[in-house]
Parts: structure tokens; sequence; C-alpha cells
């Protein structure tokens, strides 16, 4: 189930609704399914989407380039608003810390696999590294980094003034 219609979540009990995720996510490279477990819940004129995701990740490090597992475990939280967020609400909306508020422009669902894609890539780490004793093997090694088209700079002599 990865469409989940804003009426039923009006409709469930306590406004709630628990869905369960475990696929692949296109454009993600994991090792198997990424899972989620999540909680839409109506605040009114919001959506809440709270929850927990895992999986298991193959990235390439930045530094050696030797392709590693990278283990994928995080908290999500975020907001939808039913409305036209900027005509009804202007700047009295408060956000937590690391919230956002995606405006669904009166969709009357909520995308979970799009939300997923989205929260997966922004936890993915700027810096990808196989492990803190990477010395980028070969890849570092000065001989290695030498480019003949770099040489008319190894005879610069720079004088202080």
């Amino acid at each position: 189930m990865s469409v989940i219609l804003i009426e039923d979540i009006e409709n469930s009990p306590n406004k709630t609704v628990n869905c369960k995720f475990e696929e692949k996510i296109d454009g993600i490279n994991s090792v198997g399914p990424i899972s989620a477990e999540l909680e839409l819940k109506s605040l009114g004129d919001f959506i809440e989407v709270t929850g927990h995701v895992k999986g298991l990740l193959k990235l390439e490090c930045d530094i050696c380039l030797k392709e590693f597992e990278y283990n994928l475990d995080f908290d999500i939280d975020e907001m939808y608003a039913k409305n036209a967020l900027l005509d009804d609400y202007g700047q009295e909306t408060e956000l937590k810390e690391g919230q956002f508020i995606t405006d669904l422009n009166g969709d009357d669902k909520i995308d979970i696999y799009d939300l997923l894609y989205q929260s997966v890539i922004l936890n993915i780490p700027n810096k990808k590294v196989c492990g803190i004793n990477c010395n980028g093997d070969k890849f570092l090694q000065e001989e290695d980094l030498s480019d003949p088209r770099l040489d008319v700079f190894k005879n610069i002599r720079i004088e202080k003034g």
C-alpha cells in the first residue's frame, strides 16, 4: 500500500492510520527492501506522518571508490498541509526542528513511496566513507595522483615579497 487516501485517515478511529511498507525503491541501491512502519494522523488541516525506516544500502566510498554497505536506520516526522499552505496560514505555522511541511494543494492522497524515497535520499550521508580506517588504497597515493598535464606546475617558485 503505497498511497494513503486522506478520506481513509479522516474516517478511521482516532483519525489515525498505521501502515507498513516493505519493498525496494527505484533509484535507491539497496541490498534488500526498505522497510518502514508509519502512523498517519489527521490534525485538522494537517496530516502528520511519523514512524521508523530501516534498510541496508549499497554506497560507493568517496575516498577509495569501493562499494560498501550502509545501515539505514532513522525516524521520520513529516507534516502535510491539506489546503494551500501560503493562502491559509502565511507564516503562522510552527515547525519542529528538522521538520518540513509539504503542501498537498488539495490532493486527496499521500504517496508513501515518494515520501520514503525522499526521506531515504535525505538520510544518506553527504560524505560516504566505507570505514573510519579508509586510507583510499592506491587512490590517495602520490604516484597515482600525478597527472602529466600538471608537471608544468612542479617547477614554479613563489618568492615572498
